[in-house]
């Protein structure tokens, strides 16, 4: 089963483009990187050259001895069985962190040889280029972030009417309970699979629970040794304790992060180089408390209080060993760790869709707004609930306060707009720039 992911057509518009760099693409493990770039080349190009540096060593001297680019392609030809053609054929350079020389070259397929489409990644590749000192020739490639699957993909795998449906709407009205309850039940096989591909394409082949279940542990145990790869023997149980405390963590009522849930005793700066190093990886997003709603957002940012989340909601699900049933089901006892799952999925799609990542706000123990957006010179309070219930004081806290134009609250009620305030169901997140364009 093939997904068909978004970032297809910014790869596409990339290869028109008249005056484009090589493009770096950087994301968690298993994310889909080198299927994507395979399945573009397979796509759009007459022939797709691929170069692995991990499982080809031989690839690292060409790139050691010389920066002349004419050279390196005659002598990249001999490993290849296709041309490399400019405009014909796209040149991967996979697991480029392992070495340096080719990591260094992209700067002169920019200056040197603009004609030749040159698509790089790899694994680890923040950690590695952090930890070998390695630098990334600035200004000379694009950077690309790969994510996770989106709902948005998964719905119009899993149900090509209600997306068809939602992708035509032109303006905030309500939806068809038959389209509302399509989309409640798609969500909740999305929050149990998550965005991993794998994951997803198991999910929706109907190959069985425990085997997407299986298909995520794998991936856990992936993300486990890769731990062990570019840290000290003294840093992998910081990295793994940090690692498997996100469900304690987001299971609070309150979920701004604590160290000693870590570990009794734990101090900010023991743990430090650990956060940093789930960052680089991709695995974790840190969301940074705002003093008040100012421009820029970040100016406001306290760095000392914040809350961490999975960049994935399936392999949070599984990482905190919460039964695919208790989410079909709703089950009760199902109610903290419910909120944080919900939150979790919807700061994935804020990732993907905006710049940056959203901030949270807090009054003392009066008032907590789960998000706050920065949309050009809007700033946007976002409420996440993760039913069909609504009370709290929150939002009104903060609306008395600084008189937001816009506010925004995601539950599971329909889609309506009300004097600046969007209630739109979580499943539509993945549709929000588009939402807001007919609604503002």
């Amino acid at each position: 089963m093939k997904i068909r992911r978004d970032i297809i057509d910014y790869l596409y518009r990339w290869k028109e483009s008249g005056d484009r760099k090589p493009i770096l693409l950087r994301g968690a493990r298993q994310t889909g990187k080198t299927w994507i770039m395979r399945e573009f080349g397979k796509e759009y190009f007459d022939y797709t050259a691929e170069f692995n540096f991990d499982k080809v060593e031989e690839l690292n001297n060409i790139f050691e001895k010389t920066k002349d680019i004419k050279r390196i392609l005659k002598e990249l030809a001999l490993f290849i069985e296709v041309p490399l053609e400019p405009g014909k054929t796209l040149i991967i350079l996979d697991e480029i962190q392992m070495s340096e020389g080719a990591l260094n070259s992209l700067k002169y397929f920019c200056e040197d040889a603009p004609e030749y489409h040159v698509i790089a990644a790899g694994s680890l590749l923040g950690v590695a280029i952090r930890k070998k000192k390695m630098s990334v020739p600035v200004g000379k490639v694009e950077p690309l972030k790969m994510y996770p699957v989106t709902f948005k993909e998964f719905l119009r795998i899993s149900d090509e009417k209600s997306y068809d449906y939602i992708n035509a709407m032109s303006k905030v009205e309500v939806l068809p309970e038959i389209i509302l309850n399509r989309l409640k039940l798609e969500y909740k096989r999305y929050l149990i699979c998550g965005g991993m591909p794998e994951a997803v394409t198991t999910l929706l082949a109907n190959r069985g629970i425990q085997a997407v279940e299986d298909t995520l542990q794998g991936i856990l145990d992936l993300y486990t040794l890769d731990f062990s790869k570019y840290v000290s023997a003294s840093e992998i149980p910081r990295i793994n304790a940090l690692w498997n405390s996100l469900p304690s963590q987001l299971a609070k009522e309150n979920r701004k992060f604590v160290y000693r849930v870590v570990k009794s005793g734990a101090r900010a700066r023991e743990y430090e180089d650990a956060l940093l190093w789930l960052e680089e990886a991709g695995l974790i997003y840190r969301v940074f408390n705002i003093s008040k709603p100012g421009l820029p957002l970040r100016a406001y940012q306290d760095i000392s209080a914040f809350k961490v989340y999975a960049c994935d909601c399936g392999l949070l699900r599984r990482l905190a060993k919460l039964s695919p049933e208790v989410i079909l089901s709703d089950s009760s006892g199902y109610t903290e760790f419910k909120g944080a799952l919900m939150e979790n999925a919807v700061l994935q799609s804020f990732v993907n869709q905006f710049d940056g990542i959203p901030s949270y706000w807090s009054s003392g123990n009066m008032a907590e707004i789960d998000f706050i957006l920065q949309l050009g010179v809007d700033i946007i309070p976002v409420e996440i609930k993760s039913d069909m219930r609504v009370s709290g004081k929150s939002l009104s806290v903060y609306t008395n306060k600084y008189n937001p134009s816009y506010r925004i609250r995601f539950s599971m009620n329909n889609l309506k707009e009300n004097g600046g305030l969007l209630s739109c169901p979580i499943p539509l997140v993945d549709w929000l720039l588009k939402i807001m364009n007919v609604w503002k």
